[in-house]
């Protein structure tokens, strides 16, 4: 039996850990608290990963029965987000493998995501604010970072969604994507000297 003694004391000012631990003890409400935080987000991790709505929206459940099924064990040994994203990365890393790797299509231009602003527009937006020499336009620059998004990895991709978009730390996502920390900073590096590199000639 989990005992109070053997939780590592300072994963419990997370609010997300001390809701999964009511889930541990039998608390339902907890863990329909624990979706309503999650499921977006993560449905919007596997939709950019995947490029695939239905699909996402069906693992980010898979995810969630993982989660329940597996609560009796549940200790808090990192963030609850760091947790539950852990088993994200590793869905959709075992999705790929299964169907093989596939084309990602851009996502449709008009559409927000369930991140709020679509993560080229607001890559857009910083872009915009370098003042270009010379006027490029909203749709240009839009269309432009989504096809750079479209070049990155797999592994890449979830590195930036995680960093950026959710605001991870290094050690985070080290956790989150079982690497270490400095090969998580090491990723980013190179995926922003992608991005760079791509859309440079529109702020020139």
């Amino acid at each position: 039996m989990v005992t109070t003694s053997s939780l590592d004391l300072k994963y419990l000012k997370d609010p997300d850990v001390r809701l999964m631990l009511r889930v541990r003890d039998g608390d339902e409400k907890a863990f329909s608290q624990l979706v309503e935080n999650y499921q977006d987000r993560i449905v919007g991790i596997f939709s950019h990963i995947l490029a695939d709505h239905e699909a996402a929206e069906d693992l980010a459940q898979e995810v969630f029965l993982r989660v329940y099924r597996t609560r009796r064990g549940y200790l808090p040994t990192a963030k609850f987000s760091t947790y539950i994203f852990h088993i994200t990365n590793n869905l959709a890393s075992n999705t790929r493998r299964k169907k093989g790797r596939r084309k990602e299509v851009a996502m449709p231009g008009g559409k927000s995501t369930v991140f709020g602003v679509r993560p080229e527009e607001e890559l857009a937006v910083e872009k915009s604010a370098l003042m270009p020499a010379r006027q490029v336009t909203r749709e240009e620059l839009r269309g432009q970072v989504r096809e750079s998004l479209e070049s990155l990895s797999d592994r890449e991709k979830t590195a930036i969604l995680f960093h950026k978009f959710e605001g991870m730390s290094y050690l985070d996502i080290a956790a989150a994507m079982d690497m270490t920390e400095p090969a998580v900073k090491s990723l980013l590096a190179r995926t922003r000297e992608k991005l760079r590199v791509i859309l440079e000639p529109l702020i020139r």
